[in-house]
């Protein structure tokens, strides 16, 4: 199966726009692919350095400068440019003596260092774009979401001939994550607390953030557990959604939740081996909404804030959608395909204005509950957003 990214036309857009593009994301998301495959729709040559190669290194790491500058008249594609931050500074000057577009593209995990480097030498020169696991929208209609939840949307494990091998594709990437990428992307820390830290988060996946709790259970300081977090979500293993936090007279919840990004690598930090296995797991309506929460994340435009609102007396609501001050949509996920709203979520709508409502299920038909409140099934749910957002 080829899967056609729709970040692909972006990635052309912004090359057309910008001396440098950064294209970031998580490792094995298909960032080296989607860049190699750029060169149907560019002009000219295509020259690709992989910095985890030593050879590659060794080639640049002598005269950054002069090298890079035999290429000027080529898109140079620096892969895993988090490797060599002092290159930042010779693509500035490279940048200032020749400011065509679409001289760079550089291609890398999302680490603080790669961001701070890159934001203070190429500020003005640079634009970034994120390249997540793969988006339900990206897919042929004939398949079923399921697939994609159980899997998740790492084009090897979606893509995976069997089951089995999708799953083992997933435990080697977790083992990998823990043991190697962290560690490069600077986190320095003790291997086996930091596994049973991300069993952990799995098995408080969509909970509200406690890291002094957290930090109890495993041993360390609140301060230490807060440092994980940072390296997760630079790195987009996990996903932070704040709460809700408009001055409405109401007890708000503050803190924030806490999702894992791929719905396949919490099914693998939680030991669900096997498909049939996911719908009688505790875990299955958490899992169920933080992957629809991610995949709609995904869709939105830039500009829209997401949140989650709930209160002191239990009014909630899963994912308020917000431009400015003003809620767009108020969201509920559900599993299954009879919907039953609580009286929480029906006073969480009433205290955010009544805005348009969508109520997600897994296989529901279309229809409207009453005025402004719709119930969709997923596959069914981008269009409804797109009317009401975008």
């Amino acid at each position: 199966m080829i899967i056609e990214r729709k970040l692909r036309s972006d990635v052309l857009s912004h090359l057309r726009l910008f001396p440098a593009v950064a294209l970031i994301g998580p490792r094995q998301v298909g960032k080296t692919t989607l860049a190699r495959d750029l060169s149907a729709d560019l002009p000219g040559t295509i020259r690709y350095f992989d910095l985890e190669r030593r050879e590659d290194q060794e080639r640049i790491q002598a005269d950054p400068g002069y090298f890079l500058e035999q290429f000027k008249d080529d898109l140079i594609i620096l892969d895993e440019v988090q490797r060599m931050p002092e290159l930042f500074p010779e693509l500035r000057s490279l940048i200032d003596r020749d400011r065509r577009p679409g001289r760079f593209l550089l291609l890398g995990s999302a680490s603080p260092l790669l961001l701070h480097s890159s934001s203070e030498t190429l500020a003005g020169r640079i634009s970034y774009l994120s390249l997540e696991p793969i988006h339900w929208t990206e897919l042929s209609e004939d398949l079923h979401p399921l697939s994609l939840w159980w899997r998740g949307g790492f084009p090897d494990s979606f893509l995976a001939k069997k089951d089995a091998e999708s799953w083992l594709w997933r435990r080697e990437f977790v083992r990998t994550y823990a043991e190697r990428d962290l560690a490069l992307l600077g986190l320095q820390t003790n291997i086996l607390k930091l596994r049973t830290f991300l069993r952990m988060l799995a098995v408080n996946h969509g909970q509200l953030w406690n890291a002094e709790s957290l930090g109890r259970s495993l041993g360390v300081s609140g301060n230490q557990i807060k440092r994980y977090l940072l390296f997760l979500e630079s790195s987009f293993f996990t996903r932070t959604l704040p709460a809700y936090s408009a001055n409405l007279g109401k007890r708000l919840v503050k803190s924030p939740k806490v999702y894992l990004r791929d719905s396949g690598l919490l099914h693998s930090l939680l030991g669900i081996s096997n498909p049939n296995d996911l719908p009688v797991h505790p875990i299955v309506g958490a899992s169920w909404e933080g992957f629809v929460i991610q995949q709609i994340l995904q869709f939105l435009p830039q500009d829209i804030e997401a949140t989650f609102y709930r209160t002191s007396n239990g009014a909630e609501c899963d994912l308020v959608l917000s431009r400015g001050n003003t809620v767009l949509v108020c969201i509920e996920v559900k599993l299954g395909n009879r919907p039953h709203l609580s009286r929480g979520f029906h006073q969480a709508r009433k205290d955010l204005g009544e805005p348009n409502t969508l109520i997600i299920t897994s296989a529901s038909e279309s229809y409207y509950l009453k005025d402004k409140v719709a119930i969709r099934s997923f596959p069914n749910c981008f269009q409804q957003l797109e009317e009401w957002i975008c």
